[in-house]
C-alpha cells in the first residue's frame, strides 16, 4: 500500500512516513515527526517535534500536535508526544509535547475518539477507549484512565486525575481528583453517584455494580474518614478487581484531594 500525499503538503525531508498513510492538502509535518500505516491526515493539520502517531489514526482539519508546551518554563527542550492506535481526534484539536517538570511525553493510548477543540496541554496521559466531547480542556499533567467520560466545555485542573469507567458532566470544572466508576458534574465538580449506566454499558455484571454501590455509599455517604472507609470495605465487601483498582486509586497520593 503506498502513500497518498498531497502536492500542497509540506514534510520535512527528516519524517518517518509509514506505508499506507495519507497526507491531505496543506498539512505541515515537521522534524523528527514518526507516522504509521493506515493512519490519513485529511487536511491543514501541523505536527511539529518529536512526535509519533500510532496506526490507522484519523486527524481531522485544524488540528496541532507536537507543539511547544504552554509552559512559560519551557525553553525548547527536547520533549514529545506519543499517540496509539486507533484514535480520531475532530476539528481544531491541539495536542502539545512535554514540558521539562515530568517525564519528558505526553502519552495518549488507543482507540479514543476527540471531539472538536479538545485541548490536550503538556505531559498528559491519556488512556484508551475514552471519548472526550467537545472543548473538553486538560491543563498539564492530567491523568485520564480508559474508558472515561469527559463531556463538552469541562475544564480539567492540572494534576488531576480521573478514573477508569468514570463520567464528568458538561459545563464542569474538575479541580480533584474523579474516582474511578463515578459520575461527576459541576462548577466546582461533585460526585452523584455511581457510573451505572456507562457500567451496565460495558458489561459489568449486576453483581459486580452492587458491590461498587456498597463501597461507593462506605466511602462517601457514611461520613467516614477515607482510612476507616477503606478498611471497612476491606473487611466487609468481597476484594475484587474494581474494589481494588479504586482504593488503590484513592490511596495513591495527590496533591488536588478526592472528589467528594
Amino acid at each position: 500500500m503506498n502513500r497518498e500525499i498531497h502536492p500542497t503538503a509540506i514534510l520535512n525531508p527528516k519524517t518517518e512516513i509509514d506505508e499506507g498513510v495519507i497526507i491531505g492538502p496543506f498539512c505541515i509535518i515537521g522534524e523528527g515527526v514518526r507516522i504509521r500505516k493506515g493512519t490519513k491526515l485529511i487536511s491543514s493539520v501541523v505536527i511539529e517535534g518529536d512526535t509519533e502517531i500510532g496506526e490507522n489514526c484519523i486527524i481531522y482539519p485544524f488540528t496541532s500536535i507536537g507543539l511547544p508546551p504552554q509552559d512559560l518554563k519551557y525553553k525548547g527542550e527536547k520533549t514529545g508526544v506519543k499517540i496509539g492506535n486507533g484514535n480520531t481526534i475532530r476539528e481544531y484539536g491541539t495536542i502539545h509535547r512535554a514540558s521539562i517538570s515530568g517525564d519528558g511525553i505526553t502519552t495518549i493510548g488507543d482507540d479514543n475518539f476527540f471531539m472538536a477543540y479538545v485541548h490536550i496541554a503538556h505531559d498528559c496521559k491519556i488512556g484508551s477507549h475514552i471519548i472526550l466531547a467537545n472543548a473538553a480542556t486538560f491543563a498539564g499533567h492530567v491523568v485520564v484512565e480508559d474508558y472515561a467520560i469527559i463531556s463538552g466545555l469541562t475544564a480539567i485542573h492540572q494534576f488531576t486525575r480521573i478514573g477508569a469507567y468514570a463520567m464528568v458532566g458538561g459545563f464542569s470544572g474538575v479541580g480533584q481528583d474523579v474516582p474511578p466508576y463515578t459520575i461527576a458534574s459541576g462548577a466546582r465538580a461533585k460526585l452523584f453517584g455511581l457510573n451505572t449506566i456507562g457500567l451496565k454499558r460495558h458489561g459489568f455484571s449486576d453483581t459486580k455494580i452492587n458491590n461498587l454501590k456498597k463501597a461507593y455509599k462506605i466511602l462517601f455517604r457514611e461520613k467516614r474518614t477515607l482510612k476507616d472507609a477503606i478498611k471497612k470495605i476491606q473487611e466487609d465487601l468481597a476484594y475484587t478487581d474494581e474494589i481494588k483498582h479504586l482504593i488503590d486509586f484513592i490511596q495513591q497520593k495527590n496533591s488536588r484531594g478526592i472528589c467528594r
